[in-house]
């Protein structure tokens, strides 16, 4: 492989003749060959965009000169572009601060205007990764702003669209399923009749719920610690920096991201997305409590409850002809875990790696937190697209449950007493006779009263 000389603080490097990037992108490719794993296009693109916001806000407040940072903004234009993210090969596993990934997108940015100013890719010249795109930031602001903006741009373009498609399916099936009664389950037990719509209502407030949990976190998460610079104190940057480049960021993003109102909060904790990542596994909880509900509603279909029926979406087994599985639900139960994996790493990290006046779990946060958020979007479309929407109930098997259940006793207890209704409930379970049987045989009321008692839909709302 061909190769070029850079040099960096520490001496000489071979790089790659045709990458971008430079001798210390080159000396964590080595030093960092743990994982494999990869920033992200949601994270890259933010990083080109704090770049990009930092030399328009450095040439307005007379710092950088104006044709150089047009240069820098172009390039930084092609990484937030995604033209670049090939150029972007650091390991996750790598200085905890993140420094490598910065440097790797000042080094891309640097040659890459280097190149389009007609020069040598290396020479440092017209345009210098430290003192030109890294000029008045530090890895230390850079790092968790991008890892803000990556976030709410996630939440907002990628999840909470996914969310609003599964919570509106939801609600179609609820209105759909609003006549059918099924037996309720409590303890995995039978209990009184609902409707399968009520359910279904239930699924559609958890998700209601997630979308305004997202918009909570989203307030802190706009809080970003650029103008902090090393510790926080701002040293060697404009005082007005900071303003400057939330005000291009909010231009280029439509968003509301604003100068966090203590720099050492900012730069010293991760506790916004510690929260966020909290809130992301309370998402991931109501999608395996919905998942979960559904492929059991659904088990059977003859010999299960079998009160829904799945749409055949592949064949169940290499063996058993003509089985279907609840494979859509269980891939989303999976995804759902994998969530909940993430949430405890980026917890660890948020606690045990904070110390004094930086925090060194950056990079192991912040692509948790964009798989997160990648994954549960993906799940939610997978399950609105491939379960939810062809999901049907099963209105003759709900009955034939119903009618079935001991807990039809229930509304006879007002009427004839709770221990009368214990009895006949016992009496029924004893002899394989429904409640409604026992109760004609034993005369408890007139037939006519007897069926209002016992009427299903009756018992899914409050009586006077």
């Amino acid at each position: 492989m061909a190769t070029r000389v850079e040099v960096d603080s520490m001496g000489e490097m071979e790089v790659p003749a045709d990458a971008y990037y430079g001798a210390q992108t080159q000396r964590a490719v080595l030093n960092f060959p743990v994982s494999g794993y990869r920033f992200g296009r949601e994270f890259i693109k933010a990083l080109g965009l704090v770049k990009f916001a930092a030399a328009e806000a450095n040439a307005r407040l007379g710092k950088l000169d104006q044709k150089l940072a047009a240069l820098i903004q172009k390039a930084a234009r092609e990484v937030m572009d995604g033209a670049l993210d090939d150029q972007f090969p650091v390991d996750i596993f790598q200085t905890g601060s993140g420094t490598s990934t910065n440097m790797n997108a000042n080094e891309v940015i640097a040659n890459r205007a280097i190149e389009l100013a007609g020069g040598k890719i290396g020479s440092k010249d017209p345009v210098h990764p430290n003192d030109h795109v890294n000029m008045g930031q530090s890895s230390n602001d850079v790092i968790p702003t991008a890892m803000h903006i990556a976030a709410v741009q996630g939440l907002h373009r990628v999840l909470m669209p996914s969310l609003h498609r599964l919570h509106n399916a939801l609600k179609k099936k609820a209105v759909a399923f609003e006549d059918v009664v099924k037996v309720g389950r409590t303890h995995l037990m039978d209990a009184t009749p609902i409707r399968m719509g009520q359910v279904f209502s239930g699924y559609a407030a958890q998700i209601s719920h997630a979308d305004r949990r997202i918009m909570q976190k989203v307030i802190t998460l706009r809080e970003l610690p650029i103008g902090g610079t090393a510790v926080g104190t701002g040293i060697n940057t404009h005082p007005d920096f900071a303003k400057q480049v939330c005000a291009i960021i909010n231009h280029e993003t439509h968003e509301a991201f604003h100068e966090a109102p203590d720099h050492f909060e900012a730069q010293h904790t991760k506790d916004g997305m510690v929260g966020a990542s909290g809130m992301l596994k309370t998402v991931a909880i109501s999608l395996s409590k919905i998942a979960n509900d559904i492929r059991w509603l659904s088990s059977g279909p003859r010999c299960g409850i079998g009160e829904l029926k799945l749409p055949p979406v592949q064949p169940g087994s290499s063996i058993m002809p003509g089985k279907v599985n609840p494979v859509i639900c269980e891939s989303v139960l999976m995804a759902c875990t994998q969530v909940l994996g993430n949430d405890a790493t980026i917890g660890y990290a948020g606690a045990l790696l904070g110390n004094f006046e930086l925090h060194v779990g950056m990079p192991v946060i912040a692509y948790n937190f964009n798989e997160s958020v990648r994954i549960l979007a993906k799940a939610c479309d997978v399950f609105t697209d491939k379960c939810i929407e062809g999901l049907t109930a099963d209105e003759q098997r709900c009955n034939q449950l119903i009618e079935q259940s001991l807990m039809l006793c229930t509304p006879l207890a007002p009427h004839i007493g709770y221990d009368k209704a214990a009895k006949i409930a016992k009496e029924a379970y004893e002899t394989g006779k429904t409640v409604r049987e026992v109760a004609i045989a034993q005369k408890v009321m007139p037939a006519d009263k007897l069926d209002e008692v016992l009427n299903v839909h009756s018992m899914t709302a409050p009586s006077a």
